[in-house]
């Protein structure tokens, strides 16, 4: 990865380069911000930057031996820590156990997310994290001198993931390095990670990737895209290269997403609104909200979030639609249909409690509460709330 194989950002690149070329690394940088706007492969990148022996004004040289190493991420002097799981025959885990994995995924794109990475290697319904053992493996890394470059590098992807042991087994590595070490973390979320790491980090926000760069993305990886079909994407991406590549190639699996939330929004609607004559579709309903519950329960954790997730979005979005405001909706084609019909009941009085219930639910799930009684109880208040 080079800078000028990033999406957009500019300014980001620039300032890099300027940290190089003035002497002015900082120790601990944290580029922060949200997914899908490059932040992995900036940092990369510039780690690359930093250590090629022949670098341009513009980018690293791609030819020196360093160079070579970083195009097989297997640059003795670069280091990475990752969320991983822990398998039952490896004991304590640490990310060289799963760096084959991580090299060819970031070979193949350097551009993916927590949820991409985890089905990557296999986690099923594991979660992810980096455990306290892999403090150690950290500190033995940058306690070695350098092989070949000036710097040791280690990018930790996702710090807020770390284990709190293993944060704070790091701090005052982080506050005082050995010399010519760089830390590089890229998080996505800064209230989760301790205080203590963030306020020791040279802080740079990577903000939205630009619409005129997403644009040429667009063009160059997918051609056979309208230009109103790219504006449709840019626009609902919002500044994320992820997410933009998401709506295009998994049309089928939002199809699903949207097919389990009308399913569950229509049986909590039926109920809520039954009449004594409707006795028999009441008990329907409510028969096919507990298999839907059942099902739901068997999809695994990852995608169950990915639901709830979903859910929060179109909510949001056909509120917006009752507001009467269009230039702020972004629905996607595929739910349009069932918007028009179904706005006039996500209003005022319930707008806030159904995003709290799914974010509740979401929660839940993140800490492997049963499946089966979360995504129940989602349908049973959903009929509540349709009752206001």
């Amino acid at each position: 990865m080079y800078f000028k194989d990033i999406i957009g950002q500019d300014k980001i690149k620039s300032q890099l380069k300027h940290y190089v070329e003035d002497n002015r690394i900082p120790h601990a940088l944290l580029l922060a911000g949200p997914e899908g706007t490059g932040k992995l492969a900036i940092a990369i990148a510039f780690a690359r930057y930093v250590c090629c022996s022949n670098r341009g004004k513009d980018d690293a040289c791609g030819t020196c031996p360093s160079c070579q190493k970083f195009n097989k991420i297997a640059h003795p002097d670069l280091h990475f820590a990752f969320p991983i799981y822990k398998t039952k025959s490896a004991g304590e885990a640490t990310c060289d156990q799963f760096m084959k994995a991580w090299r060819e995924q970031l070979l193949k794109d350097p551009y993916f997310n927590y949820h991409q990475w985890m089905e990557f290697i296999g986690s099923e319904n594991a979660q992810g994290q980096i455990y306290e053992k892999e403090s150690t493996e950290i500190l033995r890394k940058l306690s070695l001198k350098a092989y070949e470059s000036d710097y040791k590098i280690m990018i930790i992807w996702l710090p807020e993931k770390m284990n709190p042991n293993c944060s704070n087994k790091l701090l005052k590595i982080i506050e005082e390095p050995p010399q010519n070490t760089l830390f590089i973390l890229v998080c996505e979320n800064t209230e989760q990670l301790i205080g203590t790491i963030y306020s020791r980090s040279q802080i740079l926000q990577v903000g939205r990737i630009e619409s005129p760069a997403l644009e040429k993305a667009l063009q160059q990886h997918y051609p056979q895209l309208s230009a109103h079909q790219q504006q449709a994407y840019i626009r609902l991406a919002e500044g994320s290269w992820i997410k933009s590549r998401q709506l295009i190639e998994s049309t089928a699996d939002n199809q699903y997403l949207l097919d389990q939330f009308i399913r569950c929004m229509r049986g909590a609607y039926t109920i809520a609104n039954f009449s004594p004559a409707k006795k028999v579709e009441k008990q329907n309903s409510l028969i096919d909200l507990k298999l839907w519950s059942e099902e739901m329960a068997k999809i695994g954790r990852e995608r169950q979030k990915q639901f709830c997730i979903y859910a929060q979005n179109l909510i949001r979005e056909n509120y917006i639609l009752n507001l009467r405001e269009p230039q702020l909706n972004y629905l996607q084609p595929d739910q349009e249909a069932f918007s028009s019909k179904f706005f006039p009941f996500i209003n005022d009085k319930n707008i806030e409690s159904f995003m709290a219930e799914f974010e509740l639910a979401e929660q839940h799930i993140e800490q492997n509460v049963n499946a089966r009684m979360v995504f129940f109880d989602l349908a049973l208040k959903a009929i509540l709330l349709f009752k206001k």
